[in-house]
């Protein structure tokens, strides 16, 4: 377990963005405070620097304090926040693994899956990810308590 200069645990993941092609998030989940005001300002400019990069650049960037590792797939872009010192290809492998639990839950997942299923996406990554570690990858794991869920909301 790493910790930080004053004891506490170190967080791998500063954040998670899910946008779609025209800058519009989907999704977004953070962990640890950031005041509304920069969490805006801070999404806009990642997510416009993400767009106009070239496919053919590499899939991290530096940005302010963090380090930034997204991957598009179809027409979402997994954009991750992480510190300088973590490494970019566990994150990399990381959304892979989100993206192949996610299209085994909604069946090839699209923005609208993520859309209109927004809290079913978020109990997926919090069941992933707590408090900013990533402490479940086994997609079979991930989706029981999913499915826990979805067959008591079918129950009458």
């Amino acid at each position: 377990k790493l910790l930080t200069e004053k004891g506490a645990a170190k967080k791998m993941l500063r954040f998670l963005l899910l946008v779609n092609k025209q800058g519009q998030t989907r999704l977004s989940q953070y962990y640890s405070h950031v005041p509304v005001e920069e969490r805006v300002t801070t999404e806009a400019d990642i997510v416009r620097k993400c767009l106009a990069r070239n496919e053919e650049l590499c899939s991290f960037m530096e940005y302010k304090n963090y380090k930034v590792v997204y991957r598009k797939y179809a027409s979402l872009y997994f954009i991750i926040a992480i510190d300088n010192s973590d490494n970019e290809l566990s994150v990399l492998e990381f959304i892979h693994t989100a993206v192949e639990t996610f299209d085994r839950y909604f069946e090839s997942v699209c923005e609208l899956d993520i859309m209109f299923n927004v809290n079913k996406a978020h109990m997926i990554l919090d069941e992933m990810v707590v408090n900013g570690n990533i402490v479940e990858t086994n997609r079979s794991r991930v989706l029981a308590p999913v499915a826990v869920m979805d067959k008591a909301a079918t129950i009458k």
